[in-house]
């Protein structure tokens, strides 16, 4: 992309920009314009959705004079403090912050995944030769040194948004909550952060055969124990209709497959004793290892406890919340009121819609209202968002506009592959059911031997090797 727009004097796109009538526009980033991701993402489609009264024109005529102008941040040196979750986040985050923002980048390891720092070493081996990129080790006195280096010009976390504040406002609570009152951040470098989500999933009734209803069901599962559930988007909680007449087949075959999946190492420190506090009724054995995956079924949002609603548990425990609404498009704007006020986060929220649903004027206007008020940086419909995560193109960050004291889950951008400015939110949207079935769902039969065909076919592209996936794949 950026030789494209060094060479053209235009930023490269798979889709088209769409102008809306509210002088919002939408741009298509989804799927790649490569033969094998349009085959791989088969009737899928992302747009990205930016805020209104951006200009197309003045867009690309900004990144076009700031490639040609090497607009290097000279000297300009990001700290970033690494996730310790997904292995691959440390090492995108560094490519947003170099290529995307033009900054140099310190990578502070975290300590639950640094052994991965000299595979990143190998990996970026031209980018440090050329002193572009730095990696260090060590716990919390390594991260506050880098945050407080005078040659540190800004800070990038993945994380919590309590480390956030802490890094911004102050370690001790009280000294935090003056500095908020007096807006005296004791920060005084630009931040940029990625900080969590209590995440749901709203399940839109519709007329859905077994084979649906299994597969999406299938995709709830896969956002609860991908990574054993730390994860900054695993499903928490999932928003069903009470007058849905499928929602017990629906809820019963989620909890068939996470009783058939065999539980996860719980690796990510403090694990066990946020498990308790999210799922006291269950019992653990003294030293437990792995925890049970976890549904709370049949809640209503009276019963639900507010810590399920307003804090990320970053473990395997998801609840069920059931709304009262007269129809099921009254349903959809209830769910989009409750996930908009009643959870914390702005990160990503995944649905489930039926196209029958759409069918309805009134429910297709009740659809679209909903893509329009989710205050989410990105919208997944009938898959889990970690999907628009891994693809790259798609811009991946918190709905902007927080307030630096309430930062919610977080402030900028990163994956911005296409390289747009005034993003508001991206809309991720695919097929009810995949064939042949997604490596990511944990009733695949097959997943390792087909994510090694896989990677094969991105490192050589050949007909041969894709038909050596599809091959692989047939056996899911």
């Amino acid at each position: 992309n950026l030789e494209h727009l060094q060479n053209h004097s235009s930023l490269r796109l798979p889709g088209k920009v769409t102008p809306r009538e509210n002088g919002q526009l939408h741009v298509t980033v989804t799927p790649e314009a490569k033969m094998f991701d349009r085959w791989i993402f088969s009737h899928f489609q992302a747009d990205v959705r930016l805020l209104p009264g951006t200009d197309w024109e003045g867009l690309q005529e900004r990144m076009v004079a700031r490639e040609q102008d090497g607009a290097v941040k000279e000297g300009h040196v990001c700290l970033i403090l690494g996730a310790g979750n997904i292995s691959s986040i440390p090492a995108t985050d560094t490519l947003s912050k170099l290529f995307l923002e033009k900054e140099c980048v310190l990578l502070k390891m975290n300590p639950v995944n640094e052994y991965l720092g000299k595979v990143f070493e190998k990996a970026f081996a031209p980018l440090i030769d050329e002193g572009c990129l730095r990696l260090v080790y060590g716990g919390p006195e390594v991260g506050a040194a880098g945050i407080n280096h005078s040659l540190v010009d800004s800070v990038h976390i993945t994380g919590s948004n309590a480390s956030h504040d802490a890094i911004v406002w102050g370690g001790d609570p009280e000294e935090r909550r003056q500095r908020m009152a007096r807006n005296e951040p004791l920060l005084d470098k630009e931040i940029s952060s990625e900080l969590g989500n209590v995440t749901s999933w709203i399940v839109v009734p519709g007329p859905f055969t077994k084979k649906e209803l299994d597969f999406q069901s299938d995709s709830v599962a896969s956002s609860l124990v991908n990574n054993a559930s730390f994860n900054c988007v695993a499903t928490k909680v999932i928003l069903t209709w009470r007058g849905w007449d499928q929602r017990q087949a629906f809820m019963d075959r989620l909890e068939s497959i996470l009783d058939a999946t065999q539980p996860r190492h719980a690796y990510y420190p403090g694990a066990v004793e946020r498990f308790k506090r999210f799922a006291p009724d269950v019992d653990l054995e003294d030293g437990a290892k792995a925890l049970p995956w976890t549904l709370l079924r049949d809640l209503d949002p009276e019963t639900a406890k507010p810590h399920h609603l307003e804090e990320e548990s970053f473990v395997c425990v998801c609840i069920e919340v059931v709304l009262d609404a007269d129809s099921e498009s009254e349903f959809l704007k209830e769910a989009t009121r409750f996930a908009n006020e009643e959870l914390w986060g702005t990160l990503a929220i995944g649905l489930t819609v039926h196209p029958n649903f759409r069918k309805d004027p009134v429910n297709e206007r009740a659809y679209q209202e909903c893509l329009d008020q989710l205050e989410y940086g990105v919208i997944s419909v009938n898959h889990w968002a970690g999907l628009a995560f891994a693809m790259m193109g798609i811009p991946w960050g918190g709905y902007p506009g927080r307030p630096l004291d309430d930062i919610q889950s977080g402030m900028g951008w990163v994956h911005n592959a296409y390289m747009l400015d005034g993003i508001e939110k991206s809309v991720l949207e695919g097929p009810l059911t995949v064939f042949p079935k997604p490596i990511w769902v944990p009733t695949h039969k097959n997943p390792e031997p087909t994510a090694w065909r896989l990677l094969e076919l991105y490192r050589r592209p050949t007909r041969w090797n894709l038909i050596k996936v599809i091959a692989t794949a047939l056996f899911s």
